[in-house]
């Protein structure tokens, strides 16, 4: 029981019964509370999906400012790479068949100046090569078999197989020469038509010795078909001959096409990779051998629509050198006609076929040995940062 406080104590304040009152604040979640002076400015909602701060109530420290972009969007540490005519990842046939054309815009003087130099030079040697054969072929025409003497043919072999060796050795050395500028786009760089020809003089040897090893293996394989078929036949059974001389055919045609799939990727390998003979041929087989189908299916669209392309530019100059040689009888003027569009079509579709090979090379590279993580540490660094030729060294897979 509680006594009552003495008579003279002043009275006691009105306290709450003993216990909790009510809350100071409202309970959590209740969005209706903001103490007086908090909150954004009057007539400026907060944008959506942001909570609304307020405002420090804080004075700022007198003399103090803030550090320099305090308050901006930090700069992007990674920012995005530059990656010349192809993207930094796994190919499409759409990027290889856009780089090939990309390249060619970017450096005209270094793909369509060399494809026009290499081109035309191996059509005037062609054309004067081409003097005896025709010559030769009017002779077969209209003199009488006894005239004919074997100089007639010998020359007629000669000019041709002039004409040959000419066509294939300038093939090399443009193919050669388009990979380079391929390679120094690939990074974004451009690269002129005298220093092209300083990077690939030194690798032509190993070029040359890669035509020849494929021509050998080709002449050997046809010489042999040719020799078993001749011989089945010589034993006086045509039907034994043409039971095995057909599958031998098809073997034949699939073995060359295994081998044009195979090494396809071989004289790229010399050029970027520095590699010998033996080991671009090793070494292009292990890069198609898990992705045959598509590369063969490549090189083959890429091969109709070259044909297309060149047909179609050199169709009107056959054309008129047709009407030439109908009307004038001169079959030189004929062929001169002729070997232009011919040239045309050869300046144009050259660049973009040798392009569509490497860009498939490095799209292996890319699938096979994660090479776009090199590519990207040549291409993230400025151009004007770098020399264009320190990229050069980027496709190795081994000191030289």
């Amino acid at each position: 029981m509680v006594s009552a406080p003495p008579p003279d104590y002043p009275d006691y304040p009105d306290y709450p019964s003993f216990g909790y009152g009510p809350p100071a604040y409202p309970p959590m979640g209740y969005s209706g509370y903001r103490p007086a002076g908090y909150g954004p400015p009057a007539n400026y909602p907060p944008p959506p999906g942001y909570a609304s701060y307020p405002p420090s109530p804080y004075p700022p420290t007198p003399g103090y400012a803030a550090p320099p972009g305090y308050g901006s969007t930090p700069p992007n540490r990674f920012p995005t790479i530059p990656s010349g005519i192809i993207p930094l990842r796994p190919l499409s046939l759409n990027d290889i068949f856009n780089g090939a054309a990309a390249y060619i815009r970017t450096n005209l003087k270094a793909t369509l100046g060399l494809a026009a130099i290499v081109v035309v030079g191996t059509q005037i040697i062609t054309l004067i090569g081409a003097v005896g054969p025709l010559a030769a072929a009017n002779r077969l025409r209209t003199a009488p078999p006894d005239d004919l003497t074997e100089g007639d043919i010998a020359a007629w072999m000669m000019s041709a197989g002039l004409a040959g060796v000419v066509g294939w050795l300038a093939g090399v050395v443009l193919s050669g020469m388009l990979t380079v500028v391929v390679g120094r786009a690939v990074f974004g760089s451009t690269i002129g038509p005298a220093e092209t020809w300083v990077k690939i003089r030194a690798r032509l040897p190993a070029l040359i010795g890669l035509v020849a090893v494929e021509s050998v293996g080709l002449v050997l394989l046809v010489g042999l078909v040719g020799l078993i078929i001749g011989a089945v036949g010589a034993a006086g059974n045509a039907a034994a001959a043409v039971v095995i001389g057909l599958p031998l055919l098809l073997v034949s045609i699939a073995t060359v096409v295994f081998f044009y799939t195979t090494l396809s990727f071989a004289p790229v390998l010399i050029v970027l990779e520095r590699l010998p003979v033996i080991d671009a041929i090793t070494r292009s087989f292990k890069l198609v051998r898990n992705s045959f189908w598509r590369v063969l299916g490549i090189r083959v669209l890429t091969w109709v629509v070259v044909v297309l392309i060149a047909n179609a530019l050199a169709a009107p100059f056959n054309f008129v050198g047709a009407l030439l040689v109908g009307s004038s009888g001169s079959s030189l003027l004929g062929a001169t006609v002729g070997a232009v569009g011919s040239a045309i079509g050869r300046i144009i579709t050259a660049p973009f076929s040798a392009g569509v090979v490497v860009l498939l090379y490095t799209d292996r590279r890319i699938r096979a040995e994660a090479f776009d993580l090199v590519l990207q540490s040549g291409a993230g660094r400025p151009a004007q940062s770098r020399p264009a030729a320190s990229t050069d060294y980027l496709w190795l897979t081994r000191p030289v």
